[in-house]
Parts: C-alpha cells; sequence; structure tokens
C-alpha cells in the first residue's frame, strides 16, 4: 500500500502568500507603467501582514511536513517573525528611496517578496537540499537586488562581487552536502544525526560538516569570509543594504544553528573549535577595521561583521541560553540596523551622496528627531542600557561564561568597548560639530517615518522590558534540545 507523505500547506502559508503576491505584483506591473513600484510596494505590505497572520498558528506546532522535508515548530515560527519583521520596515523605508532615485522598479518588491519566501524555506528546512534550494532563492534574489539601480557603477559592481563569491560559497555548501550524503545516504537532518550519534562516522562526513560550516560562514559574514561584505554594503541600495545585514543573517543563522544543533550536535566539540577561532577573529576584525571607516555604510558594514562574531558565541556555548540568547539578539538587531540604515537612507536622498561620516554634522541642530533616533541605534549596536542590544549582549556573554567560555566573552567585551569609539565619533558629529553647509531640508514620508518610530519603540521597549521576549526566545528553541 502506498502512502501518501502528509502536506501541509497551511504549514508552508506565509512563503506561498509572498511568492503569490510576488507573482501578482509582476504581473501589475506589466500592465501599469506609471505608479507601479508604489502599487508593487502596496501590494507586498498587504502580503506582509497576511503572511503574520498565516504564520500564528505555527507556534503550537512541533511536527515535520512534506515528507520530513519541513520542521512546523516554535523555531520556524519565531524566524519567519524575524524575517516578515525585516521585510515589512524595509518595505516601508524603501517608497521614499525609490521615489528620490526616479525609478518605477516594481521588480524590487518583486524580488524582495522571493527573497523572503526564500528565507522561510532555509529556516523552517529539515533537509540539506530543502535549505538549499531555499538559500538559492533568497541569494538570486539578493544578488539582484545589490544591483538593481543599473545605472550606478557601484551599485553593479556590488553585485558581481557578491555574484561571484556567493557562487563559491553556494558550490562549497552544496559538496559538503554531497560528501555528507555519500558518507549517511540522507541529506534529511534526523537520519544525519542518528548516522553521527552512532560514532562511526567516516572522514568524509567530517569534510562534509567543515565544508557546511565554510558556506554557513560565508552567508553570516564571519572572517575570513567577510571579504564580500564592505563593498557590497557599500554599493547596494542603502533599504537592501538594511536588509541582508539583518534578514540574510538572521535567516543564515537560523539554518546554521538547526543544521549544527540537530544534526551535528555528535561532532559540537569539534565545530565548536572552530567557531571559537572564528568568532574570536570576526569580532576584532570587524571592530578595528570600522574603527578608521570614513563611510558610514562601510562602517556599519564591518559593525555588523563583528556583530556576527558575538551571535556565534551562543553557538559556541551551545546551550538552550546561548541559542535562545541568538534569538534574542535577532531580534533587538533587526529593528535597530533597520532603524540604522533608514536614516542613512533618509539622509543619503539621490545618488546617496551624503554617505560619509563628515555628512551628519550638526544633524542635532537641522533634525534634532532624526540625530536622537540615530543615537539611539548607535547605543544599541554599542550595547549601552537601556537599549535592546545591551539586553542582546549580556544574554549572550552570560550564556557562555556559565558553559565556561571565559577567555572569549572577554574578547567579546574589550572588542565591545572598542566599538563605542567608532559609533559614538557618529554621535559627536550629529551634536558636537557644525555642519560644513547649510543642511538642505529632508522630505520625510509617511512610510519611512512609521518605519523610523517602530524602530526607536521596539529597541526601547524590548531593552527596558526584556523578559517577555527572552521567554519567547526559550520557549522558541526548546525543540533544537
Amino acid at each position: 500500500m502506498i502512502q501518501i507523505p502528509e502536506v501541509n500547506l497551511g504549514g508552508i502559508l506565509p512563503a506561498i502568500i509572498l511568492s503569490v503576491a510576488g507573482i501578482v505584483t509582476m504581473i501589475v506591473g506589466l500592465f501599469i507603467r506609471k505608479g507601479s513600484a508604489t502599487v508593487g510596494g502596496i501590494i507586498s505590505a498587504i502580503a506582509v501582514l497576511l503572511a503574520f497572520m498565516a504564520n500564528a498558528p505555527l507556534r503550537a506546532l512541533n511536527k515535520t511536513a512534506f515528507s520530513t522535508l519541513i520542521t512546523l515548530d516554535g523555531y520556524t515560527w519565531f524566524f519567519n517573525l524575524l524575517i516578515l519583521f525585516a521585510l515589512g520596515m524595509t518595505i516601508l523605508t524603501s517608497f521614499r528611496y525609490l521615489a528620490d532615485e526616479d525609478t518605477g522598479l516594481y521588480e524590487y518588491f518583486v524580488l524582495l517578496l522571493f527573497a523572503g519566501a526564500g528565507m522561510m524555506f532555509m529556516v523552517s528546512g529539515n533537509h540539506l537540499l530543502t535549505i538549499f534550494v531555499g538559500l538559492e532563492t533568497l541569494s538570486i534574489s539578493v544578488y539582484v537586488l545589490t544591483g538593481i539601480l543599473s545605472k550606478s557603477a557601484k551599485s553593479s559592481e556590488a553585485a558581481l562581487k557578491y555574484l561571484i563569491l556567493g557562487a563559491f560559497s553556494s558550490g562549497l555548501f552544496l559538496y559538503g552536502a554531497a560528501l555528507l550524503y555519500g558518507a549517511s545516504g540522507s541529506l534529511g537532518l534526523p537520519v544525519l544525526a542518528q548516522y553521527f550519534k552512532a560514532g562511526s562516522y567516516s572522514l568524509m562526513g567530517v569534510v562534509g560538516m567543515g565544508l557546511l560550516l565554510v558556506g554557513f560562514a560565508f552567508k553570516v559574514a564571519a572572517v575570513p569570509f567577510h571579504m564580500w561584505t564592505p563593498d557590497v554594503y557599500e554599493g547596494a541600495p542603502s533599504p537592501i543594504t538594511g536588509f541582508m545585514s539583518v534578514g540574510v543573517k538572521a535567516a543564515a543563522f537560523a539554518a546554521f544553528v538547526r543544521v549544527f544543533f540537530e544534526s551535528l550536535n555528535a561532532l559540537q566539540v569539534n565545530w565548536t573549535m572552530i567557531l571559537w577561532v572564528l568568532a574570536a577573529l570576526t569580532m576584532i576584525l570587524g571592530n578595528l577595521a570600522a574603527l578608521i571607516q570614513e563611510n558610514i555604510k562601510r562602517m556599519l558594514a564591518y559593525s555588523s561583521i563583528a556583530h556576527a562574531g558575538y551571535i556565534m558565541i551562543g553557538m559556541i556555548a551551545g546551550t538552550e541560553a546561548g541559542v535562545s540568547g541568538i534569538l534574542y539578539y535577532l531580534l533587538a538587531y533587526t529593528f535597530t540596523n533597520i532603524g540604522a540604515f533608514g536614516i542613512v537612507t533618509l539622509i543619503g536622498r539621490k545618488g546617496e551622496a551624503n554617505v560619509n561620516l563628515n555628512d551628519y554634522r550638526g544633524l542635532s541642530k537641522a533634525h534634532p528627531v532624526l540625530a536622537l533616533a540615530m543615537s539611539i541605534f548607535l547605543f544599541s549596536l554599542a550595547g549601552i542600557p537601556p537599549t535592546a542590544g545591551f539586553v542582546g549582549k549580556f544574554t549572550i556573554f552570560a550564556a557562555a561564561v556559565k558553559a565556561g567560555y571565559i577567555w572569549l566573552v572577554i574578547i567579546g567585551v574589550l572588542t565591545s568597548a572598542a566599538s563605542v569609539f567608532y559609533y559614538f565619533r557618529v554621535v559627536m558629529k550629529m551634536y558636537m560639530e557644525a555642519p560644513d553647509t547649510e543642511p538642505e531640508k529632508l522630505k520625510f514620508s509617511p512610510s519611512m517615518s512609521l518605519a523610523l518610530v517602530i524602530s526607536v519603540v521596539i529597541v526601547l521597549y524590548i531593552g527596558i522590558f526584556p523578559t517577555t521576549y527572552l521567554n519567547l526566545a526559550t520557549e522558541s528553541v526548546k525543540t533544537l534540545f
């Protein structure tokens, strides 16, 4: 008797909604010439709201679907929320950007929606092939988004660099998966877990694990696989840079954690040692390189590299507290970085001319509310209370100390202290220095204003009242332990 595999369309409904909305936006854009980007943005925003509602039932589930290719649990629910937050906030900040650039690229929103759908398959994947398909759907969309401003040489150059290095990392990931298949006979995470727990695994399996680790390290921008990050972040449109720094990073860490804690947990001693070195190098190089940057997008790019190192500390801790700390950290980081890049977008205006640190001189006098918001985001990135960034770092560091990784935490604290210098450098320019020229008036769109208000409120609220969100993160990771 043939057994029909369970088909649970409700479990992947958020991804379906985003994909269908992407197709609808593509069709509508073909028939509407004037205002197609605005219509596409509105359709995308509605799709994100519908996906939020469709995602709610996943929180209470703990099951697999589609012949165990997909996992539906609290972990998937939490990361779907993060992806939708990042997607929704990026859409809000993009209306103004596209208007300033005088472009009617409805394809911009089509690619954003498909990238979001790819991320959702990554975070829910219970099979390396499912994760790879989600990864490539995400990657191809973001490659194109990086170079979507075809008239910008810098944007095109960034897209080409990202494509070449991204293809290389995807090849390593796929080759690692092939070696694991050759060793265990399966790409399913449960089967891989049983293979390594048996203790009779081969060198082929260990090498496969190493190649997977390299593939994930590239996607999260860990040193020495970070080379693409500064140039790509600088050349990409500012809203897309913000989306990459939070959405892509969240999806990559979600799959990274699930694969290594569910299927490769028996090798934890081996990959923890590698991650220890990578985390230390990532925190040190990321912060030191950020100290000398004059371009704020490159500064935030190196900052993003450093934050990948802090997040890896939670993986190294290897405990429920460490992984739940990762989830809270990514939640805080999502709103912090989207807000920061929203302000970069607003100040940059057409052509992103004003992206140097000196362009922020005297911002507090011309736009005091905007300067205050940027200061809050920078304080959160630096880990200063009462912002969400402080709670995120404290949670991860505390878990690592409890697990015995004292020296790694010392490196984390020292590099975090060093980061205060370059974050406060921007604050000093906004409040303590006079502008070189008379500042131009900024045009605030309703969607951009809403995005910045939401970001500021959440960064402060979950920093002052973190308990509920820490509990949600702890509840969401229980299926991994």
